[in-house]
């Protein structure tokens, strides 16, 4: 089982014929991503890597249909793209492009939640199913099907952690890129309720970091509605406030998103939470091994 997408997923690339898109396209494929069509106004009738591209997503959904699409499409035009995946009936929308304006980001929320619709993003590594499907843009080498589910607010430090769990012999579920903007699809709260119903999953890992209230709503969350496991680790501690560190949502302001009142929260509601990236799998172990006692 996973959550969100699947061994079965069928995905198109807006934006396939860019650097990119082709690149990142070549590397879904490679860890066995279902890419069944790329979209490239104007560009309709070429390949790439294989993979036959479309003037339009409808044109690619009226030819092969599909369940994702994932856009590798510059940010004055992400709006316009999201818009039209929404609007052929496609019903995950990975958006990895960054710098997307806020306003545009809450237009394609919302009108991606009217219809029914999941965005992962903006400004996201994107969402990947071990073993099964990729949709993104993370490192193949270290996405090995396993038993610990990872939702993060950051790429890189992602991808550090479950290089840790690899070497330390676990693997992961699936991981899921929330995204860096202020305004994105997901939050800390759906993926841990979709993680508590999925059977594949055993344990939790979150990636967070300063700004926001998303920890602290996450933290609320667990107490009350999750039974599994979560380890969590923080990035920021020595972020000065009121400076942007990295992500547009990692910003501390009139005092609220400290990395101390995130950690305080968590902890209350009985996560572990690492100093260290490389601490998360021997904390995975303890919560894993208290748990099965």
């Amino acid at each position: 089982m996973a959550i969100y997408i699947g061994e079965n997923t069928k995905v198109i690339v807006q934006g396939i014929t860019g650097n990119q898109g082709s690149f990142h396209t070549r590397q879904m494929l490679a860890y066995g991503t279902k890419i069944v069509a790329g979209v490239s106004p104007g560009k309709g009738g070429q390949t790439v890597e294989g993979v036959p591209v479309y003037d339009t997503v409808a044109a690619a959904m009226e030819e092969h249909g599909a369940d994702a699409s994932v856009l590798f499409i510059p940010a004055p035009f992400a709006k316009d793209a999201a818009f039209e995946a929404i609007d052929a009936g496609i019903k995950v929308v990975v958006i990895i492009t960054e710098h997307i304006p806020v306003h545009d980001e809450m237009e394609i929320i919302a009108f991606a939640r009217r219809r029914g619709v999941t965005v992962v993003g903006p400004n996201t590594f994107g969402i990947i199913s071990s073993g099964k499907c990729k949709i993104g843009i993370m490192p193949n080498q270290f996405f090995v099907p396993g038993e610990v589910g990872v939702v993060s607010r950051s790429g890189t430090l992602s991808y550090e952690i479950v290089a840790n769990l690899k070497a330390a012999g676990m693997g992961t579920s699936t991981v899921v890129g929330l995204g860096g903007d202020r305004v994105v699809g997901l939050n800390f709260k759906d993926v841990l309720e979709k993680f508590e119903e999925d059977e594949e999953t055993k344990a939790v890992v979150m990636v967070g970091e300063i700004g926001g209230s998303a920890e602290e709503e996450a933290a609320a969350f667990i107490k009350e509605h999750i039974s599994k496991p979560v380890v969590a680790y923080l990035a920021g501690k020595s972020a000065p406030p009121g400076k942007r560190m990295g992500h547009a949502g990692a910003i501390i302001e009139r005092g609220k998103g400290t990395f101390e009142g995130k950690v305080k929260a968590l902890t209350e509601a009985g996560v572990r939470v690492a100093e260290l990236p490389f601490e998360v799998p021997q904390l995975l172990r303890e919560v894993l091994e208290f748990r099965a006692q």
